[in-house]
């Protein structure tokens, strides 16, 4: 079982290879398909029984975390 971030992957795949069926071409696909969701079960299952709770994070915590990104070229 995919980890659920990497389903998007695996969709992204699936709709690639039935574009090539429609049209006829032979393409390679590849896709990274990372994690398993072993570990994200319980935080699912927690979220849907309404269980998770929302925290407050320290702006000057994530200030500082921010200023350390390397800047990405527009």
């Amino acid at each position: 079982m995919p980890a659920p971030e990497s389903n998007h992957a695996v969709k992204a795949a699936i709709e690639e290879a039935l574009r090539c069926k429609r049209e006829g071409k032979a393409e390679t696909i590849l896709f990274n398909l990372s994690g398993h969701g072993h570990f994200d079960m319980m935080a699912y299952t927690d979220y849907f029984a309404g269980k998770l709770q929302d925290l407050n994070y320290d702006e000057a915590d994530l200030a500082q975390a921010l200023a350390g990104l390397p800047a990405v070229p527009a």
